[in-house]
């Protein structure tokens, strides 16, 4: 009888070490999502504190570029970044894809936010998008 008692616990034991939950099998979504401000213009939020920083200092002005050449652009770059980002390719520097209707009239201070987002990812992570003007990609 103590043997019987003896091996159930041997059995038992390390079973309920093993953690109860089981793991997500399906990798969770993240989208980044263009959203409207309070003066119903579209908005891009960028977390990361070298962005502002990039903005005034390294970045073209506005004035270089024209609402087409950045929805072109930009169109270009998100599929190229969601290719990225769905294959795990980069995934240490593409954390989220990117939810972008080319389609949509977005605005030029927009369009220049997110070209801006790619030309920023090259500079501070040397990650070359085949989208970039010769000009934004070697900075």
């Amino acid at each position: 009888m103590k043997n019987i008692i003896l091996l159930i616990l041997t059995v038992l034991i390390p079973y309920s070490c093993f953690s109860q939950e089981t793991p997500k099998k399906d990798k969770e979504q993240h989208e980044m999502k263009p959203s409207k401000n309070e003066d119903g213009e579209w908005d891009l939020t960028v977390i990361d504190t070298q962005f502002d920083y990039f903005m005034s200092t390294v970045a073209k002005p506005i004035s270089q570029y024209t609402e087409s050449y950045l929805k072109t652009k930009n169109t270009f770059l998100v599929n190229e970044w969601n290719s990225y980002y769905h294959s795990g390719r980069y995934s240490n520097i593409i954390e989220s894809g990117i939810d972008y209707d080319p389609q949509e009239k977005y605005g030029i201070k927009f369009e220049y936010k997110l070209y801006q987002v790619f030309v920023y990812v090259n500079w501070k992570y040397k990650l070359r998008l085949n989208g970039l003007s010769g000009s934004d990609a070697i900075r």
